[in-house]
């Protein structure tokens, strides 16, 4: 049966399952104890979606060796973010472990040397494993359902005769098969009145200028001359004069004549100025919903 990374079977595991948490990157222990042998890479899921193998990169315990552990063989403590691996007790066991490479096939006769090493141990009971429901082929597991732990486990599944073409992981619920319990993690929501503003046109002012015309009149008082000539009696009329006095020839006098004209042109002044701007002003939105809260409803049956 193929096994895949369960990046690769669902991108979106992430969203879908986890709520956004992710197990990879998880600190495992050995054991039970506070040994920390490394992290975990990735996990590796069937073709059924179900959680067959923790991937563990043993980080310096092992000089970055990854080993594969089976889901069974490990307790995950959801809220403290760390995953105990029951069935990975000692650098010995891991030693003999056979390494794991990015990229490679998990055959059948890749998993049987890594069962090969878990059937020679015998698991002591411990606290309930929690870990995930199995994955559907479009829906991730999610991580927080509780899983039994495996019970000894000897040489019972080499004693069945099985083969490649027969094995199943059924035949091993010691190693893969998680149990649910009576215990789950639940989340409870309420609705919450979230108040947010957004900016939109209502409307625009547009502000020009027209030219309008009218007519206007303007007076202006003008001067111009004009020659008047006036005929007198001289007051020695009649007296003697020097004979060669009054006979000149060609004898014009001159007057030169001016007269104003009016100039009349447009000019342009600044009659006013006009100041433009926006104000805001605030006004207070009142809004009522029904909101929905989850609450908690414990029922017993017996003592």
């Amino acid at each position: 049966m193929l096994l895949y990374k369960i990046e690769d079977f669902n991108p979106n595991y992430r969203e879908a399952a986890f709520n956004g948490e992710d197990i990879k990157g998880l600190d495992i222990y050995a054991g039970n104890t506070d040994e920390k042998i490394g992290s975990i890479d990735t996990a590796l899921v069937d073709e059924t979606g179900r959680f067959r193998y923790f991937v563990v990169d043993t980080g310096f315990w092992i000089f970055g060796k990854k080993v594969l552990v089976p889901v069974a063989l490990c307790r995950v403590e959801v809220e403290a973010e760390r995953i105990y691996a029951t069935g990975l007790k000692s650098k010995d066991q891991a030693e003999r472990l056979p390494r794991y490479e990015d990229g490679m096939v998990v055959d059948y006769d890749y998993e049987e040397q890594v069962r090969g090493v878990y059937r020679t141990l015998t698991v002591e009971a411990s606290a309930p494993v929690e870990a995930s429901l199995p994955l559907e082929t479009s829906l991730p597991v999610q991580a927080s359902a509780p899983v039994s732990m495996p019970r000894s486990v000897s040489n019972q599944a080499s004693a069945a005769g099985y083969d490649r073409n027969t094995y199943t992981y059924e035949q091993e619920p010691q190693l893969y098969q998680m149990n649910e319990r009576e215990h789950h993690k639940f989340r409870l929501y309420e609705e919450r009145l979230v108040a947010e503003k957004s900016r939109h046109k209502t409307g625009e002012v547009a502000i020009g200028k027209r030219v309008e015309t009218e007519t206007a009149r303007v007076s202006i008082p003008t001067e111009k001359e004009r020659v008047v000539i006036e005929s007198i009696t001289p007051e020695k009329a009649g007296a003697p004069v020097n004979r060669d006095t009054p006979f000149k020839q060609e004898e014009v006098m001159r007057m030169e004549v001016y007269e104003e004209t009016a100039d009349i042109k447009k000019e342009a002044f600044v009659r006013e100025e006009v100041n433009i701007r926006k104000e805001v002003e605030t006004e207070i939105v009142e809004a009522r919903e029904t909101l929905r809260r989850e609450e908690l409803d414990v029922k017993t049956e017996g003592r």
